[in-house]
């Protein structure tokens, strides 16, 4: 699904935020990232979502090839990933059902499949009730889930959560690993980003360690060395 060889990212001021990184996030995996800042987290996520090119080696995804992805294919590549963003990004004269609505009407999904979808998503998410809530009136938590919402709608076979718990309280960063946990074990690839090692370590997942642009671990089961 994610395919890292040798990949090296170097910015034009020399910041090498990337240093020969590889590995592999197979289908149905629930994988973290974890670093702490600088380590080179974001740059790493933007190369998957096809933001930056790579200056040396290749990156797949989902069966794109990244390094000689031609541009009017970036949207499509972009469409089979839900995106989760730490800062939710919702629009704020939107409804949570317009929300999500939007990033089904995007892709030029019809009336039926959105009147069919969008309710059933929310209710997955657990926010049936406050679909006609706009984003002010709600908590972080449940503005965190209707962004995890609009990343599920269009049914993608990757979500990437980008620190999905940087701005909520701790009980609610546990409910939303829970949630991501639960939508991967229906069969969605999940690669989150955090920072959060406490976190990471209650649910015995894959961890990928990055340090200074290196990846120093890959360890699965939570990081407990077998």
């Amino acid at each position: 699904m994610i395919c890292f060889d040798c990949v090296s990212k170097v910015y034009p001021n020399g910041t090498k935020a990337l240093d020969n990184v590889s590995f592999a996030i197979e289908k149905g995996e629930f994988a973290f990232i974890v670093g702490a800042s600088g380590a080179g987290k974001s740059t790493l996520l933007k190369l998957i979502m096809r933001e930056e090119k790579t200056s040396s080696g290749h990156i797949s995804v989902n069966g794109y090839e990244l390094s000689n992805l031609r541009q009017s294919d970036i949207p499509k590549l972009r469409r089979s990933m839900g995106i989760v963003f730490q800062d939710f990004r919702l629009i704020e004269n939107m409804t949570v059902y317009e929300n999500v609505e939007f990033a089904m009407r995007v892709t030029n999904a019809s009336s039926r499949s959105i009147r069919k979808r969008v309710p059933y998503v929310l209710g997955l998410v657990g926010l049936a009730d406050k679909a006609r809530s706009y984003p002010a009136q709600l908590s972080g938590g449940q503005q965190q889930r209707v962004s995890l919402a609009r990343a599920l709608v269009n049914n993608p076979s990757i979500i990437i959560a980008d620190e999905p718990t940087g701005n909520v309280d701790p009980q609610m960063s546990h409910e939303i690993v829970e949630l991501l946990n639960e939508i991967n074990h229906c069969g969605t690839t999940i690669l989150m980003v955090t920072h959060e090692h406490n976190l990471v370590s209650e649910f015995g997942r894959r961890v990928i360690t990055i340090r200074d642009g290196k990846v120093v671990s890959d360890i699965p089961d939570g990081g407990v060395r077998r």
